[in-house]
């Protein structure tokens, strides 16, 4: 093309002849006249010369299965090109090796420039219409620890306001947390939710668009008003603006969060959920580039269902309690009230504690961990059966997380005989009025030298007479006195003058 192009301004304009035009740029004359005898400049269409047959060529087919098949597999689990080449000789290859180099060459970058993926459409949603979720795993330090976090991702498809939760795990009830937390902070519940195939969700991926839901799953999206819609399968296209706040947070969000320290979950999530309101007035929206988020999120929480009450998301399971009043859970033991010991209770879990319920009804509440392998103890679930056991008070596993003064009030009884029958008097005072109470009058006794259970009890009703006066006497009352009361000494002399007249008259 350059050279007909110089062809073309040197005949047409500067009145070249074709002769002198043609010498110049070193080509015939004949195909000098041929190209200016076209009305227009076109590119100039050579004859395809016919390629000689090669010895590659029956192996060709090989080498490209071959290729194609290594590309799914790991780096270190490929083979080489001279494995290629040793196999086809194998096989009854004779030449040499550079032909198989280089067409290997060719067919790898050729798949790699290749289309990959198909077109997509752009989709548009409404205000309040739908919101897409998804899961993405992220490493923050917490505790000193680098922990593996889940996140949950919760984006309005209109508006583009987004919210952020971690979480220890994916399971049911962090997913039920995760919705609760994003529809208080987003303002309402839209119509629509878009998922992938969530294993939380769905049991059971049928042809096309059948799903068998998960009943918990049902029953969130039954108390919240929104309908759950689920992508085909690896078409993450269909919920794309959730997948690309995955990335976008990633590159924004978590790397200033990945340079901090955290205490706990609980401080990590209150930074995230405000770091996100705080980008909602930065980002602008891609539809509306003179809005920001933040501005088009107040439209569109005029079309959002107003938020119902929390979701009971939990999860509930049996669990039987151990002859040493503990249940198993998730690789943890917990203690329980001793009264429960080889009873089946309802073990019901949520993102933060534990709640055990018993046959009868009784309830307690127990901080949930996310290590393995532990055992937690709360000392107070044992206070009945010391009652009965006091010898267990020198070794008992629970008793070692009591508070100081109790400790060191233990450690002053068991130095006498008898002293761990006067510590179960001691603690079973705790049920009864309190932990407070308890070691204030502990507190004095150890301050007074004297360790004993009537010791320490006197004390402890001493502090609860004074308390119930001091509640006495700051009782208010709507009553006044118009006329405060005077001290009148002249009126016993009076009635004592009048007691002397009658013994006189006796």
């Amino acid at each position: 093309m350059k050279t007909l192009s110089k062809l073309r301004r040197m005949v047409l304009r500067e009145n070249v002849s074709v002769r002198a035009a043609a010498r110049q740029l070193h080509i015939s004359r004949n195909t000098a006249k041929k190209w200016l005898a076209e009305p227009e400049m076109v590119e100039p269409i050579y004859p395809v010369r016919a390629v000689a047959p090669s010895q590659l060529d029956p192996y060709k087919e090989s080498l490209q299965l071959w290729i194609k098949a290594d590309s799914h597999r790991g780096k270190r689990e490929r083979r080489t090109v001279k494995a290629y080449y040793e196999a086809i000789r194998a096989m009854g290859y004779s030449g040499g090796p550079t032909q198989v180099y280089l067409y290997c060459r060719n067919f790898k970058e050729s798949q790699d420039n290749a289309p990959r993926h198909a077109g997509f459409v752009p989709l548009s949603f409404e205000l309040g219409e739908a919101f897409q979720f998804d899961w993405s795993c992220e490493y923050v330090v917490i505790a000193g620890l680098r922990r593996r976090l889940e996140v949950a991702h919760t984006k309005l498809a209109a508006s583009r306001a987004y919210v952020l939760t971690a979480y220890f795990t994916q399971s049911h009830e962090m997913l039920f947390d995760a919705h609760t937390r994003a529809f208080e902070v987003l303002g309402g519940v839209p119509r629509r939710g878009i998922y992938d195939n969530m294993r939380t969700a769905v049991d059971k991926v049928g042809k096309g668009k059948e799903r068998s839901i998960n009943a918990r799953f049902e029953s969130m999206t039954g108390h919240y008003l929104f309908e759950a819609e689920f992508c085909n399968r690896a078409a993450g296209w269909e919920k794309g603006r959730v997948e690309k706040n995955v990335q976008d947070r990633r590159r924004h969000i978590w790397r200033e969060a990945a340079e901090k320290r955290w205490n706990s979950l609980a401080e990590l999530n209150a930074w995230l959920s405000q770091a996100c309101q705080d980008s909602w007035s930065e980002l602008t929206h891609p539809d509306w580039p003179e809005l920001t988020v933040a501005d088009v999120l107040q439209d569109e929480r005029t079309r959002l269902m107003q938020l119902p009450k929390p979701f009971d998301g939990y999860v509930e399971q049996p669990a039987r309690v151990t002859a040493t009043s503990l249940i198993h859970f998730q690789r943890n033991r917990y203690s329980v009230p001793c009264e429960w010991v080889n009873s089946v209770v309802s073990l019901r879990a949520y993102p933060e504690f534990l709640r055990v319920v018993s046959v009868h009804g009784d309830v307690v509440d127990l901080p949930r961990s996310f290590e393995r392998d532990q055992t937690f103890y709360d000392w107070q679930h044992y206070i009945s059966l010391i009652e009965r056991k006091p010898g267990a008070l020198r070794n008992g596993a629970p008793f070692k997380t009591m508070p100081e003064p109790l400790q060191e009030l233990q450690r002053q009884l068991l130095k006498n005989p008898g002293g761990d029958r006067v510590m179960a008097q001691v603690l079973s005072a705790v049920p009864l009025h309190g932990l407070d109470a308890v070691l204030a009058a502990i507190q004095i006794a150890l301050q007074a030298g004297r360790v004993s259970a009537e010791h320490v009890l006197n004390t402890l009703a001493h502090l609860k007479d004074q308390s119930r006066f001091m509640t006495v006497g700051e009782v208010d009352t709507p009553l006044t006195l118009q006329t405060p009361p005077l001290a009148n000494v002249t009126r016993y002399d009076s009635l004592r003058a009048n007691e002397l007249e009658a013994d006189h008259v006796q």
